[in-house]
């Protein structure tokens, strides 16, 4: 069987093909940088090594002097050899942390692969001291491990986790958005559900105790295209999700705006009396970049999962040709809409071999390369011009307000390199 065969056609005439071999991408612990931030009384203790602990503090670029809502309760030899009892070390450092910071409600406990390869069983850690430290803090866990996964499903397991735990929904007149946003995102999007008539909670919520209900019949969209584990437990618990494109760009937020409000009975004359004066801003903002990015050929490596809708967002908006769209992971169902609007026959590379895909971008020489830190440098050595797809995580790039932002993090790239050939 050949491993890099196309895969059963879309529907859509794109060209999806699954490959399989060395990929380089972070782990799961990176989710924490931007989750820690959005919900404000919980800590994420990773259960791992000095390694992990070197890589969450190099991402959140905390300085010595900051009091992060994150640590890692390291796992050293002594452990790894079955010298010492885990559980009682994970149970002191547990007690010093909340005696330490009194102000945690919701403490995370994040598997690593350290944790993973010495079997330790951290459900069964969390449930333990959940039930010593009820009422005040809940403990859930959830694994942040770089055993084949990709950095962005440390949310998707992190926001899957607090599923079982959000209260049952009295009323299926609440739209559920789910995905960790940066707060004036949020703001920007609730503001518009308002307006339209549409009441909207959001997952995760900024606090412990404000985690949104769910329920049979609850109507949940995506913001993010990663959250295949969150969505699945959703589903389980009843909720429907509303198929759409995702919000990035001016075409990409009006669809993903305008799918909530067919769902839940919005006429299209209000709808475009809310939506109008956003769109506008931002085709606006759009405008300044696309001279800059029209026509340039982009080469997507896999990395964040975010490829698609992002290769969407610079073909449909900004006059981009697309070289390749490498992702980790394609689920077919959550980007049907994004796969329906990529151009006819664009190649969609669903795992990527990391030397494969290495060889096809040095033959085609693209203008951009968007790909994970480890492969930036190198390939910026090589003479290619790179944006790192992680900072697409880090940087609010969802809704119309943001649209400008988006399309200046590719551009700027290019005009540095213009720069440096003067």
């Amino acid at each position: 069987m050949n491993a890099h065969a196309p895969l059963p056609s879309t529907g859509c005439g794109v060209a999806v093909r699954a490959e399989h071999g060395q990929r380089a991408v972070f782990c799961g612990l990176t989710g924490i940088v931007w989750l820690h931030r959005k919900i404000q009384d919980a800590f994420f203790l990773v259960v791992g090594s000095r390694t992990c602990a070197h890589l969450i503090q190099s991402a959140a670029g905390v300085m010595i002097f900051a009091e992060p809502r994150f640590a890692t309760a390291i796992i050293d030899e002594r452990d790894l050899a079955g010298l010492a009892d885990m559980n009682e070390e994970l149970d002191r450092v547990v007690t010093r942390l909340i005696e330490r910071r009194p102000d945690i409600r919701l403490l995370f406990l994040v598997g690593s692969c350290p944790s993973e390869v010495i079997k330790l069983d951290l459900s069964r850690a969390a449930l333990r001291l959940s039930r010593r430290l009820a009422p005040d803090v809940r403990v859930l866990n959830y694994s942040g491990s770089g055993i084949e996964t990709t950095f962005t499903q440390g949310e998707d397991a992190c926001l899957a986790s607090l599923v079982p735990e959000m209260p049952e929904a009295a009323t299926t007149d609440e739209l559920l958005v789910v995905g960790a946003l940066a707060d004036v995102v949020e703001d920007q999007f609730a503001r518009l559900f308002s307006d339209l008539g549409v009441m909207a909670r959001f997952l995760p919520a900024r606090r412990a105790s404000q985690m949104p209900p769910v329920g049979r019949g609850t109507r949940f969209l995506l913001a993010q295209p990663f959250l295949a584990e969150t969505a699945r437990a959703l589903e389980e618990r009843g909720a429907r999700r509303i198929a759409a494109p995702f919000p990035l760009g001016a075409e990409g937020t009006t669809a993903w705006l305008r799918a909530a409000a067919e769902a839940f009975g919005v006429g299209p004359a209000r709808f475009e009396a809310v939506t109008a004066p956003g769109l506008r801003r931002s085709r606006q903002a759009l405008a300044a970049y696309a001279e800059k990015l029209a026509g340039k050929r982009v080469f997507f490596f896999p990395d964040s999962q975010l490829e698609v809708p992002l290769a969407r967002f610079l073909s449909r908006e900004m006059g981009a040709a697309l070289i390749e769209v490498g992702t980790p992971y394609l689920h077919r169902a959550h980007l049907a809409a994004e796969l329906e609007w990529l151009p006819h026959n664009t190649a969609v590379v669903e795992g990527q071999s990391l030397d494969d895909g290495l060889d096809r971008c040095r033959l085609a020489q693209p203008d951009l390369t968007v790909c994970g830190l480890g492969l930036a440098n190198p390939l910026e050595a090589e003479g290619l011009t790179t944006k790192w797809s992680i900072e697409l995580l880090f940087t609010p790039i969802q809704g119309y307000e943001q649209a400008g932002d988006l399309a200046e993090l590719f551009a700027r790239p290019l005009d540095r390199r213009a720069r440096l050939e003067v």
